[in-house]
């Protein structure tokens, strides 16, 4: 368990952009990623808006062969596969020509390739099953992800996925984590994918979580920690990250974005306010808590907040748990800010999403603000003050961040991530 553990390549397809480097410049600028969507519109969605990554044809035949692309409908696939092959070219490995069993990879999704699905069912019902095609099973199953990449690059080792909701992305990074302390690879591709489209959201939509008040003005819809905050905006895409041994990347002399302190994962049980659909504020606060203890780092070290703040009542609930668990005064509580804010709620995707930003804001030492803010919630700011919310991108030094996701059946995530120094 003495493995230091890096991340050494990032790879996103998201909303308001495509690309690391993309990517970055859209975090400091607060570019919006929220837009009206007209097929919405004619299902009779309530919420016309959301965030869909726009994937143009020179991307797909980049990444995707003729062959692959065929019949392909499962857009978290392609997101999932854009991105995870972005990362491991961004961490300047090279497609395995044989079998690298120093390499696995987990990436997670909630429910992958509903419209595929949907085509299926189609042909089925019309007695057509031969019509499905050769790749109607690997864009329908919950694996589908994982073994393209898997596929893809060769990777050896451990080959999975992983499903919590919103929790998934952030329990993905540190399952592979994990596997990296425990000595049993030398690289782990992670991440986590979301598929698009009303046939994803409408359950949202069903359960009156999503903003209606914005379909005017979608770029105003999504209001982390705002008074105005009316609920969640769907999105979608996938973020993806290489971690690593600290000896493997520095044998190759591969880039180093930050170092991986440590993380914890628990439930609620769904007891003590828990459901469904709401935290158990106590198991929030454990995690938080045995987050910081697992990666030795003190709450008055901790600079920035990355955190899960979706854009609905839940906010003030989740910054007072953010603030009993570090138990940190105004003057010396962190920096918190919210993606959601920029490119909605993108739920099996958001947490390697967030994890991405995060990465990025600590590499190149800044924060990027908060959109759609005014006016902060009250119970918020009965908690903290609002220096520590900035509604712009700012530079500011960045040690330690703290990174947290908290997804439907109560369960949690957290993990802190260490500007890298070989030391």
């Amino acid at each position: 368990m003495n493995n230091r553990v890096v991340i050494t390549g990032l790879g996103v397809v998201a909303p308001n952009a495509i690309g690391k480097k993309s990517f970055l410049q859209a975090l400091k600028n607060q570019i919006n990623g929220i837009t009206f969507h007209q097929d919405l519109a004619n299902k009779s969605f309530s919420c016309q808006v959301a965030g869909t990554p726009q994937v143009n044809s020179n991307l797909l035949n980049h990444y995707f062969t003729a062959l692959e692309q065929k019949g392909l409908l499962a857009s978290g696939l392609i997101y999932g596969g854009i991105a995870g092959q972005e990362a491991w070219l961004d961490a300047g490995l090279e497609i395995n020509k044989s079998t690298d069993y120093d390499t696995g990879v987990i990436f997670g999704t909630g429910i992958l390739g509903v419209e595929k699905l949907k085509e299926a069912f189609n042909q089925i019902e019309n007695q057509k099953v031969r019509r499905l095609g050769s790749t109607s099973v690997l864009q329908t199953m919950a694996s589908g992800v994982s073994a393209f990449l898997g596929g893809k690059l060769g990777c050896g080792n451990w080959v999975t996925s992983n499903s919590s909701a919103c929790t998934t992305g952030t329990e993905a990074f540190l399952m592979g984590y994990e596997h990296l302390k425990l000595n049993k690879a030398k690289r782990m591709l992670v991440g986590s994918s979301s598929d698009s489209g009303a046939l994803v959201w409408g359950g949202f939509e069903a359960l009156r979580i999503l903003p209606y008040q914005f379909n005017q003005h979608p770029e105003e819809a999504s209001r982390p920690m705002s008074k105005n905050a009316q609920g969640f905006v769907p999105s979608s895409g996938a973020g993806a990250l290489v971690l690593e041994t600290l000896d493997s990347a520095l044998e190759r002399q591969a880039p180093i974005y930050a170092e991986v302190c440590g993380g914890a994962i628990n439930s609620g049980g769904q007891r003590q306010g828990g459901s469904m659909t709401a935290p158990n504020s106590e198991a929030v606060q454990k995690c938080i808590l045995q987050s910081l203890s697992n990666a030795k780092v003190n709450a008055a070290e901790i600079d920035t907040i990355n955190g899960h703040l979706t854009g609905t009542a839940m906010d003030a609930v989740e910054i007072n748990n953010w603030h009993s668990a570090l138990n940190l005064n105004d003057e010396k509580f962190p920096l918190i800010n919210s993606l959601k804010s920029h490119i909605g709620h993108a739920l099996a995707a958001a947490g390697s999403l967030e994890l991405v930003a995060s990465v990025l804001q600590v590499k190149h030492q800044f924060v990027f603000g908060n959109r759609n803010l005014q006016p902060i919630h009250p119970d918020i700011l009965n908690q903290i003050s609002k220096k520590s919310i900035p509604n712009q991108s700012q530079s500011t030094s960045i040690k330690y961040l703290i990174k947290a996701s908290f997804g439907f059946g109560d369960v949690n995530a957290c993990t802190v991530l260490k500007q890298f120094k070989n030391e």
